[in-house]
């Protein structure tokens, strides 16, 4: 099987991005709530290595990390019908009646020593996902 080309590629995961946009998108009765949201996803999509309030709302344009952060905290949404979305994506998208999902529940201790406020955190190993 060839490879797609890198713009083939990138044309491909920008359109699965606006559809999954658009899927989200009655979930937000405010259209400016739905843009913020847009924008957020964006930024955890982007480039920056390290993805701060104040780094995503540059990226986004805002003034301030303000209107993103009320996505998460202030703003009222159905999360359960997110999941649901996304859980309908998936299947849609991944699903097969021959599927198998293996999560692997050992992990290990990370223990940051370099970053202020860094203190121990519990990383899982694997999540492998197998088709049989």
């Amino acid at each position: 099987m060839p490879a797609a080309s890198l713009e083939t590629t990138l044309e491909l995961w920008s359109t699965t991005l606006r559809q999954a946009k658009q899927r989200i998108r009655p979930l937000f009765a405010a259209p400016s709530v739905a843009a913020s949201t847009n924008a957020f996803l964006d930024g955890l999509l982007g480039g920056e290595r390290r993805k701060t309030g104040w780094m995503r709302a540059e990226a986004a344009g805002d003034p301030g990390p303000w209107r993103q952060q009320a996505i998460l905290g202030r703003t009222h949404w159905d999360a359960a019908a997110l999941r649901d979305v996304v859980r309908d994506y998936i299947l849609e998208t991944l699903g097969s009646r021959d599927a198998l999902l293996v999560i692997d529940e050992t992990g290990f201790l990370k223990q940051g020593k370099a970053s202020c406020g860094v203190g121990r955190q519990y990383t899982t190993r694997t999540a492998t996902a197998a088709s049989s």
